[in-house]
């Protein structure tokens, strides 16, 4: 990703008013962000934390989503969940569960689609090794690059979604 500043930042946002996308707290470390392995940037609100966002490269420009994380869900610490844009088995709470109001008049409906990620919205870091979400060895075959691929088309079909402003949305 190439790296973008809070002006690119607040611009992006497609799912939000302006003034929310004024108002959102940036990730506080944004100067030191490692945008080499970025293929998205991906944040909790730190003054909010049942609020979180993203922001990715898509079709020459950028597009931002907010995001709600579910709440008071439970968790077991023996089981494993899979992140479905980076394919990361995380344990207990590593993964959650991210809604996002579709744009359009679909969205003012208040309809959303919903999307399992790593807590931490890291995925760019996990599927290039730099963050490890459980000890021990990854058991895929694939390359970096091909989990670094196949991240970037499960986000874009998740942006695909958020984007369909159609009030039917996309067949599940």
């Amino acid at each position: 990703m190439n790296p973008i500043t809070e002006r690119d930042i607040r611009g992006s946002f497609v799912n939000c008013s302006k003034g929310e996308a004024r108002r959102l707290g940036l990730p506080r470390d944004l100067a030191r962000t490692p945008w080499s392995d970025l293929d998205f940037l991906g944040w909790r609100d730190p003054g909010a934390p049942e609020r979180a966002y993203l922001v990715a490269e898509r079709d020459g420009g950028l597009v931002g989503v907010a995001l709600r994380p579910a709440q008071d869900v439970r968790r077991s610490c023996t089981k494993s969940t899979l992140c479905s844009v980076c394919v990361t088995q995380h344990p207990g709470t590593g993964v959650a569960l991210f809604a996002a109001p579709r744009v359009g008049a679909a969205g003012r409906q208040g309809n959303t689609v919903g999307v399992y990620m790593c807590s931490d919205l890291a995925c760019s870091l996990y599927v290039r090794d730099r963050r490890q979400a459980e000890p021990g060895e990854r058991f895929e075959s694939l390359t970096v690059g091909e989990r670094v691929g196949r991240a970037v088309a499960n986000l874009d079909a998740f942006l695909d979604r958020v984007l369909d402003d159609t009030l039917a949305g996309a067949p599940l």
